[in-house]
């Protein structure tokens, strides 16, 4: 059996409380809310803390509320469950729905937090190993050695960035806020993550994720695939989501992301400009999903499940299921389980 290691545990009732813990020590200090990712990382000892804070005491973290724009704030502690029983969400954002209905199983759902799913380490089958096991090849750089077992030559880490709420987020233009002893910041929600497999989140160690706030839906169609092993509990290995904004005939505005591809959230530029000012249809649903892969720099190397040539090819074939969703075209291939 594996166990935790020895850490001080702390329970605030306050996000001036909280942040007041941090600040004490923020290198050596870790927040849980649900615990689905840090404490199997923990017991793994991928993870160490001197102190573990607990965010689940904070009730100011937890719910949802309408916007004055008519979006919604969602807290960073609020369940998954709970996100997807919420009918406003299902209503305003039933992709979103989609998504975060396919995180993992319903018993983690029902723990596991929006905040840590944003906030969710970054992934390597090298990485993701008992310890014995890493010891034994020896350590890579995510760790204490110096080097990337998925690629050897390579001066950086490629852990995967498999957060399943994110992509979807990121395309319906959402934005965090996070919290500190200093106070409070907004950013994007985009702006939150680095291309890096060690230091993915650009938020500093003494700050907290307290909110996301989604603008209110404005006419979009939207739509989100994911690709994985089995149809629950498996972490994915490609997701795919889009938000398209159309006149009747030609798109205005149209985001589409990728997840599970690389180590940050990838937005498929050349993909969406090949698409403004066009019809969606199946020419340049074809044409866009075409270049999907190559022209967004998404090459899935061998740090996760099933062969790389292969998920290569799936994020064309997913972006174009995921297109023709979004313009109401007929499915040309199965969908997903996320049941």
């Amino acid at each position: 059996m594996l166990r935790l290691p020895a850490f001080r545990f702390l329970q605030p009732t306050t996000i001036e409380e909280a942040v007041g813990y941090l600040a004490e020590d923020p290198a050596n200090t870790r927040l849980v809310a649900g615990g689905t990712d840090l404490w199997p990382n923990m017991k793994r000892r991928h993870q160490g803390a001197e102190t573990v804070v607990s965010l689940r005491g904070i009730d100011e973290l937890r719910g949802i509320e309408e916007a004055d724009d008519g979006g919604l704030v969602i807290g960073a502690t609020t369940t998954l469950d709970a996100i997807t029983d919420d009918e406003r969400v299902q209503h305003k954002y039933p992709a979103l729905v989609t998504a975060v209905a396919s995180i993992s199983s319903p018993v983690l759902r029902n723990s596991g937090t929006i905040g840590g799913n944003l906030c969710l380490d970054t992934r390597c089958t090298y990485y993701n190993q008992n310890e014995e096991w890493r010891r034994s090849i020896d350590f890579c750089m995510k760790e204490v050695g110096e080097i990337c077992w998925v690629a050897p030559s390579s001066s950086r880490c490629w852990a995967v960035s498999s957060g399943d709420s994110v992509p979807m987020l990121c395309a319906l233009g959402a934005s965090i806020t996070l919290a500190s002893k200093e106070g409070e910041r907004q950013l994007a929600l985009a702006e939150l993550f680095l291309d890096d497999g060690i230091e993915y989140l650009s938020k500093r160690p003494d700050e907290i994720v307290t909110g996301i706030q989604i603008p209110a839906p404005s006419g979009e169609r939207t739509a989100f695939w994911k690709l994985r092993r089995r149809g629950s509990i498996d972490y994915g290995v490609l997701s795919v989501a889009a938000a398209g904004w159309c006149n009747g005939k030609t798109t205005d505005r149209i985001e589409i992301w990728l997840g599970s591809v690389g180590s940050t959230p990838v937005r498929c530029k050349e993909s969406i400009a090949a698409l403004i000012g066009k019809p969606l249809d199946d020419d340049t649903i074809a044409h866009a999903s075409s270049i999907a892969r190559k022209a967004s720099g998404a090459s899935p190397l061998g740090n996760t499940d099933f062969l790389p040539q292969w998920r290569g090819k799936m994020i064309e074939k997913y972006v174009e299921a995921v297109l023709r969703e979004v313009a109401g075209l007929s499915r040309q291939r199965m969908a997903p389980n996320h049941g």
